[in-house]
């Protein structure tokens, strides 16, 4: 790949087009077969729900780089200031290589997918790490990746987590990596040996807040949404709820009926997805019974106990949870849903600021002077209003986390210049004044220096 650049350093739009193309035919020529891949490392996930959550983000996201790329990649002039005129300044946008890309196991195509229409988008080679926790689907892709692309333009890797740690201590000219915040730490500490620049996409406890006034019956489906596609196991989905104490018997009563109509019976709903493995069912199921014997109550959004064979997980909510418990320290990843109550609303806002920075924050109201106040003393990697999940699919917002949800971003253009050099251009003019500035240091110097050190 490294010798594949140095040959074609810089490709035109064309063979960057071309590239993407084939990246769009992989997808939607096999879209039976990488759903069906899914479900089966799943133990079950409802192709529905790989169409929607996995296979359109992804066409979505190539259509746009093939529609505006060619813009992208223009170099942008810009002003050099009126003591360095006629000068001219450009920034030209330039392939870094060879990029890696670490995918999770939850959406384990669009993850893959995604980055790398962005990379393949700004000119560079492509390696992909696949999940070891998804092998049948890990499989296929790198099987039609090699099928689609050559090998010196994209490579796929599958293999366990030894081959995930020889992966990131590679030389890349730049690492992105979804995943936990644990294996981040990793990944960057690996990196780091080779100073290779790493885009981290993490996670975290991201809050719903229900606002005094939200339109309450909205707010619990949209939660409800975005808390069970895919049994929970998305990085940016509610990961528990700030609201009125007044309204947490509402919440609760009406999240029942939500539940029954999104997912009736849900453990024998064949369009509710499975928790991965043994060991993410494990751990799910450790957090809810701890939570429940510490004092928190249980609510299941359901008539039926769990299928443990199965890996179906009942949706529950929990409320009188407390600080200490499990379930609010770690990152859920799954259909469990804490309520968390506040007496004002500024009490669910400092609650917010005084913990670790989310990946994503969800307010639900109408007042947009307090909408306003929400945004600007909190932090999070992006906001969706009124609803769950759908910044995430915004070409034009850039994805990503802050502090221990993750550095840096991409989507769109945002994508493209993440995964590109800006290099700087300074043209200068024929005739020009720098000599104006050369030694000896006498009165001419002086004068010029006086008008360049001049105060606003």
């Amino acid at each position: 790949m490294r010798e594949a650049h140095a040959r074609e350093p810089m490709p035109a739009w064309p063979e960057r087009a071309r590239r993407l193309r084939a990246l769009n035919d992989l997808i939607g020529e096999h879209r039976g077969e990488i759903a069906d891949a899914i479900h089966q490392d799943f133990g079950g996930r409802p192709a529905q729900e790989t169409d929607l959550l996995e296979v359109f983000p992804s066409l979505s996201a190539i259509r746009h780089a093939l529609a505006h790329g060619r813009r992208w990649m223009k170099p942008r002039r810009s002003w050099p200031g009126l003591l360095f005129m006629p000068a001219r300044n450009e920034i030209r946008p330039q392939p870094l290589g060879v990029v890696g890309i670490i995918v999770p196991w939850n959406y384990p195509l669009f993850l893959a997918a995604g980055p790398m229409v962005d990379a393949l988008a700004a000119g560079n080679r492509v390696m992909v790490k696949m999940s070891e926790y998804t092998p049948q689907f890990s499989a296929l892709f790198a099987q039609l990746a090699a099928r689609y692309f050559k090998p010196e333009e994209v490579c796929v890797v599958t293999g366990d987590a030894d081959v995930a740690q020889a992966f990131s201590a590679l030389p890349f000219d730049h690492l992105l990596f979804t995943g936990s915040t644990a294996v981040g730490r990793h990944v960057m500490r690996a990196a780091s040996a080779n100073l290779t620049p790493v885009t981290l996409e993490l996670g975290g406890k991201s809050p719903a807040i229900v606002g005094p006034g939200a339109r309450f019956a909205n707010a619990v489906e949209r939660i409800l949404v975005g808390k069970l596609f895919n049994a929970g196991q998305t990085c940016i989905a509610p990961d528990y709820v700030l609201l009125p104490r007044a309204q947490v018997d509402e919440f609760v009563a009406a999240a029942r009926d939500v539940a029954a109509r999104l997912y009736p019976q849900p453990v024998r709903n064949e369009q509710y997805a499975s928790i991965i493995s043994e060991r993410q069912y494990q751990r799910l199921a450790a957090l809810r019974d701890d939570a429940a014997r510490d004092g928190a109550k249980l609510t299941l959004l359901g008539d039926e106990t769990d299928d443990i064979q199965r890996r179906r997980m009942t949706p529950a909510l929990l409320t009188g949870v407390s600080e200490s418990m499990a379930v609010m320290q770690e990152e859920i990843f799954g259909p469990l849903l804490p309520l968390v109550p506040y007496d004002d609303i500024e009490q669910a806002i400092a609650y917010v600021a005084a913990h670790p920075h989310p990946l994503a924050l969800y307010l639900f109201e109408e007042d947009g002077a307090l909408v306003d106040r929400v945004l600007a003393r909190t932090t999070a990697g992006g906001v969706t209003i009124n609803d769950t999940l759908y910044h995430i699919a915004q070409h034009d917002l850039p994805f990503g986390g802050v502090g221990p949800s993750g550095s840096g971003g991409y989507h769109g253009e945002a994508g493209f210049r993440t995964f590109s050099h800006l290099k700087s251009v300074f043209r200068q003019a024929r005739v020009n004044g720098a000599g104006l500035l050369n030694p000896p240091y006498g009165q001419r110097f002086k004068q010029m220096l006086a008008i360049m050190l001049k105060r606003g």
